[in-house]
């Protein structure tokens, strides 16, 4: 199997699997807040994924687009030679590589996030409906650690050696302080936080105007929030 074919069975997997069998909360008897925080983070990962793993979903992204090391020219850069060599066009071929590559580690984030859901300990519920707009995302962080930076590792530097490998090379000749191993391992912790970032992005559009997605349990458990 191809890896666009891989991606595309991944895609569609998480746009027609059903969300957590649950078709209320406290308007329907026999289910609870744990399982509305649930079902908030299964809907909120699946949008998320939906949208990352388009191509260019990174890049195009708002809420994940990648950024440059300071070491590569990035915000913060320090080293005179990376700033001075490094052309805009040069700049925008490496973050354009950087987040397919991206790409490539989220498709192995996915399952991975999935599974964290399912089984993820939520001890106060009900102070993760009435949190903040990202706080269900927020517990989800803290309950996988840094298991997402291992799992998307592999992918990241695949993606990294693929497509245009010469740009990559290129930019670390150029740059101080950073070889392959540091800059896919730099790119795996960047994307990471896009992951989180466009969860909880999704996370807050649906506590926004929970009665668009249609799910009678998020609608009555955020209208119980309010």
């Amino acid at each position: 199997m191809t890896a666009i074919t891989d991606r595309r069975t991944l895609l569609s997997v998480l746009a027609t699997a059903p969300l957590l069998a649950l078709p209320g909360c406290a308007s329907v008897p026999g289910f609870s807040l744990t399982d509305a925080v649930r079902e908030l983070l299964t809907l909120s990962s699946q949008r998320a994924f939906a949208m990352l793993l388009q191509p260019g979903g990174f890049y195009d992204s708002e809420v994940a687009r990648i950024d440059l090391p300071p070491q590569l020219g990035g915000p913060g850069a320090t080293s005179v030679i990376s700033r001075l060599l490094m052309s805009n066009l040069f700049k925008d071929r490496l973050i354009r590589q950087v987040n397919s590559a991206a790409e490539k580690g989220a498709e192995r984030a996915a399952p991975l996030v999935a599974d964290a859901i399912r089984s993820i300990s939520i001890a106060d519920a009900a102070a993760i409906i009435r949190g903040g707009p990202t706080a269900a995302t927020d517990l989800l962080e803290r309950a996988m650690g840094d298991s997402l930076v291992g799992a998307m590792f592999p992918g990241i530097e695949q993606g990294l050696r693929l497509a245009d490998h010469a740009i990559v090379t290129e930019a670390l000749r150029i740059a101080t302080g950073i070889n392959f191993q540091g800059l896919a391992r730099d790119i795996s912790n960047r994307a990471r936080d896009a992951v989180y970032h466009a969860i909880g992005a999704e996370e807050a559009a649906i506590r926004a105007n929970p009665r668009a997605t249609g799910n009678p349990l998020l609608i009555g458990a955020f209208a119980l929030g309010r």
